[in-house]
């Protein structure tokens, strides 16, 4: 049966089944974020310094390497992770005190889901929620030559 030009320019059916599904949808979402999660901050012993390179199963294109001194990578580094980690990568790519100390701002960079079950979880990072985001560094401008 061939279909009609007036059934093919029809909207398709929700897959969801309405604001039911989409709460249904969301909260397995944040349950996969949730069950990722180290057991308490202090299981996370990444690096405070050097370069890291994630491995391909974390980030998977662009920028493979990370310099930890750089603040723009460094913040880059713990979103992917907070995103697309698992419980191991977490722990070993990730550093506690980095993680509080960035938290105000990467707490703006991340999804709303992340952001909500760190902050479920971690009383340490729920009392951040009021400092307000450090202003990004300035980008610098390569000089050309004249």
């Amino acid at each position: 049966m061939s279909a009609s030009p007036s059934s093919a320019s029809r909207p398709l059916p929700p897959v969801t089944g309405g604001p039911a599904g989409h709460a249904d949808d969301l909260r397995l979402y944040r349950e996969k974020f949730r069950r990722r999660l180290p057991a308490s901050l202090d299981e996370m012993h990444g690096p405070r310094e050097g370069v890291v390179e994630p491995p391909l199963t974390v980030v998977w294109s662009g920028l493979r390497a990370f310099d930890l001194g750089n603040e723009r990578q460094r913040m880059s580094l713990y979103r992917v992770v907070l995103a697309e980690g698992m419980r191991h990568d977490l722990c070993t790519l990730l550093n506690r005190d980095l993680l509080l100390q960035l938290w105000p701002t990467l707490r703006t960079l991340v999804s709303s889901s992340v952001r909500d079950v760190w902050e479920d979880t971690f009383a340490e990072l729920r009392a951040l929620t009021h400092l307000p985001p450090t202003a990004p560094p300035p980008v610098r401008r390569h000089r050309t030559a004249a």
